[in-house]
């Protein structure tokens, strides 16, 4: 039976290897994104663990040539088109341009009109004032239908313009499924974000299927069957008293862990399922970017610090390539006696600033 220093190593071992960019998101299925940039976007911090000679900004560069969407899936980022397709259309949740509806048809028309629109010019068209936004802030109505239309599927972001989404229309194929037909695609899309944050205990797999419902929300009465399902053909061990589940494709004994330090994203699958992350690694790491400077412990973007199997603590790093400054903290206060751990910490350093320098391309 595994141990759970068995499990770390597999945890570790299946989320790295040298894949191009294309390959590596695939194997992922939804890269999560974040606007904040210390020092980098959270999507980029992830990806350069998983594609070789990545450099910050290359997803944003690169999209129009990849096979993948902007949408949300248990949160917003970026999904492959094969998991795009098993969301949509999210028919049954409001919003579908009809006589009813006629800003949405409007809205729909200028921009199949256009071609690909800017926010900007699609404001300086309508001009509806203002809304209260997500956040609590206030934003273009205009902009807001955007957003929901996007979320809907009727629109899709062909690109970014200066950070802008750059929208088009987008037609998804239509056709009412049958009951066997949306279990099948709930299951998939449930076998993808297990797959992307396994091993997962027990109550981590229920959460992360559970957020499913911002996926497909016209199945959302479904997911409770669903996440009963997933469980059932996991592959699985029991540690503690805790289930740990994972693809049966998967093989926990025998896992290699390189001899590297990686400093690891705010949201990357190691780290976003804060239990699980507390039960590997046995201390609680927290994202304070949100959190009051006189009330953080790790800092305002602090980089979880993984050495071998372990995450031992955590980083803060300031400016940019050429002024690259690292500040590390320890869980048990001091830096690792190993002697093959600085020349590893030294190796992440200098791969962060290969990853910051702009690219030439």
């Amino acid at each position: 039976m595994p141990s759970l220093n068995d499990l770390r190593r597999f945890a570790v071992a299946r989320q790295f290897g040298a894949h191009d960019l294309r390959s590596a998101i695939e194997r992922l299925g939804f890269v999560q994104a974040d606007p904040i940039r210390a020092p980098a976007r959270a999507q980029d911090l992830t990806l350069r663990h998983r594609a070789a000679g990545y450099r910050a900004g290359d997803l944003e560069r690169r999209y129009a040539e990849l096979p993948i969407e902007e949408d949300f899936f248990i949160n917003y980022g970026f999904v492959t088109r094969r998991v795009s397709a098993l969301m949509h259309p999210r028919d049954g949740a409001g919003l579908r341009p009809s006589a009813s509806n006629k800003k949405a048809a409007a809205l729909l028309q200028f921009v199949r009109d256009g071609g690909e629109v800017h926010p900007r010019d699609v404001n300086a068209h309508f001009d509806d004032g203002t809304v209260v936004n997500f956040w609590g802030g206030s934003s273009s109505a205009t902009t807001h239908l955007l957003e929901l239309m996007h979320y809907k599927g009727l629109l899709r972001v062909a690109r970014r313009e200066a950070g802008i989404r750059i929208y088009a229309a987008h037609e998804h194929e239509r056709g009412k499924l049958s009951a066997a037909e949306r279990r099948e695609r709930i299951d998939a899309l449930a076998d993808t974000v297990i797959a992307k944050y396994a091993p997962l205990p027990s109550t981590g797999l229920s959460y992360v299927v559970r957020r499913l419902r911002y996926a497909v929300p016209q199945w959302a009465e479904e997911i409770t069957r669903a996440q009963a399902r997933a469980k059932q053909r996991m592959a699985r061990t029991t540690i503690d008293g805790e289930t740990w589940y994972w693809p049966e494709s998967d093989t926990v004994d025998g896992s290699d862990v390189a001899d590297e330090v990686r400093f690891l994203a705010p949201f990357d699958p190691l780290v976003w399922d804060r239990g699980k992350f507390e039960q590997l690694w046995g201390w609680p790491y927290r994202f304070e970017a949100y959190t009051p400077a006189p009330q953080r412990k790790h800092g305002y973007y602090a980089l979880p610090l993984l050495w071998r199997e372990h995450v031992i603590g955590w980083v803060n790093v300031s400016g940019t390539a050429a002024t690259l400054g690292v500040e590390a903290g320890y869980v048990r206060g001091r830096a690792p006696r190993d002697r093959g751990f600085k020349p590893a910490f030294d190796a992440e350093v200098e791969r962060l600033r290969s990853f910051l320098t702009p690219s030439r391309t």
